[in-house]
């Protein structure tokens, strides 16, 4: 090989080399050789993937929300100041009672004649005396607030054994209601001391069927002995009960709207439920008290009633027929004025219709005139 060929080869080597060196890395890989087919039929189209959507997820959108509705209660009678001879309410009991009491104090915020005293003791009862003595301590209470009317309503707690005698008598035996019925005596007899009126509010029903039925037995032994010493019963099982007579939480208040009346543990009293107990209680004060349980301006003046009586016996009113002046029973005309006067109820015709439904008879020849009996005409 000659000079010039050696050194032509040399030179394109390098320059070989120099452009590998300065290709991009990508170039330097190895190249795929071609197969047999697809030199004599050549290469197959690449297919080409079209390129994915981008899909763009909608933005969240925050919703303002929207202010709570308040609803509006109905405004409470605002306090007023009591009078100084305003008559004394006394409520004793358990803690029914003061559920009691707390609805009184409601009920009567606006009278001015009537104050109430609440004096409960919520785990009290007739039962458990070393507890607490409600024939001790009744005395005590009363001469501290000196009460016109007394409220008692307890019995909630007395589900259980009773000491008599020394011995410990089971809840409904006979020597337990024996027992019972003894002091709820003393107790309404303490109360009515000198006269004095009293309301018993009865027991309501609770959620456990178990207790409901204690406590209408317990309410027969309330009735019973209240009446006998002269009080009276307020009986309140209808108001927390539905139309088959099952216990309900939720009920119509007062007003006749639909709220919740007895708290989660199927016990205790609502705001609502305390002023329902008191419903029953109230209307009784307010008509034993009679014008010290009116609001303000509401006291009536007796003395400017005027009663009248109905007479004893009255004049019907009758009407004749028109008298003819050729009528020849004219000749007697003094019997007009004589005892030969018709004497009746004084029921008119419009009142005989409405009360007894009689309607006069038609005048003779009328369109109306039904009679079987026509009078000839000539």
């Amino acid at each position: 090989m000659s000079m010039s060929i050696r050194t032509f080869c040399l030179g394109l080597a390098l320059a070989v080399a120099a452009s590998l060196a300065a290709a991009p890395a990508g170039a330097q890989e190895r190249v795929q050789r071609k197969s047999i087919l697809e030199l004599l039929f050549g290469s197959p189209k690449r297919k080409v993937e079209e390129p994915q959507p981008t899909i763009r997820k909608p933005s969240a959108t925050v919703r303002k929300k929207k202010p709570a509705r308040t609803v509006v209660a109905a405004p409470e009678p605002a306090a007023v100041e009591k009078l100084p001879d305003a008559k004394v309410v006394l409520v004793v009991g358990d803690f029914i009672g003061g559920s009691l009491g707390d609805g009184l104090i409601t009920a009567f915020e606006a009278t001015p004649g009537i104050r109430v005293e609440r004096r409960t003791n919520g785990s009290s009862g007739i039962v458990r005396d070393d507890y607490y003595d409600w024939p001790a301590a009744l005395p005590g209470l009363i001469a501290e607030t000196r009460p016109t009317l007394v409220v008692v309503s307890m019995g909630a707690n007395d589900r259980q054994q009773m000491t008599v005698a020394g011995n410990s008598e089971k809840f409904r035996s006979e020597a337990w209601t024996k027992e019972y019925e003894a002091r709820v005596a003393r107790i309404a007899a303490l109360a009515r001391e000198g006269g004095r009126p009293l309301l018993w509010m009865g027991m309501p029903p609770f959620q456990s069927s178990a207790l409901t039925a204690d406590m209408t037995t317990l309410n027969t032994l309330y009735r019973a002995g209240v009446e006998k010493a002269g009080g009276e019963f307020v009986d309140i099982w209808d108001g927390f009960v539905d139309e088959d007579g099952k216990f309900v939480i939720s009920g119509s208040d007062i007003n006749g709207q639909q709220v919740r009346l007895r708290g989660s543990d199927g016990i205790n009293f609502t705001k609502a439920g305390k002023r329902k107990l008191a419903f029953y209680v109230e209307k009784e004060i307010r008509r034993l008290l009679g014008d010290a349980a009116a609001g303000p301006g509401l006291q009536s003046d007796l003395k400017d009633l005027v009663v009248t009586a109905p007479p004893a016996e009255d004049a019907e009113i009758t009407k004749t027929q028109p008298i003819s002046l050729a009528d020849p029973a004219l000749d007697g005309g003094t019997a007009l004025l004589g005892g030969s006067a018709l004497k009746g109820n004084g029921k008119s015709l419009r009142d005989k219709l409405v009360e007894k439904g009689e309607t006069a008879n038609a005048p003779l020849g009328r369109v109306d005139d039904f009679r079987l009996e026509k009078t000839a005409t000539p």
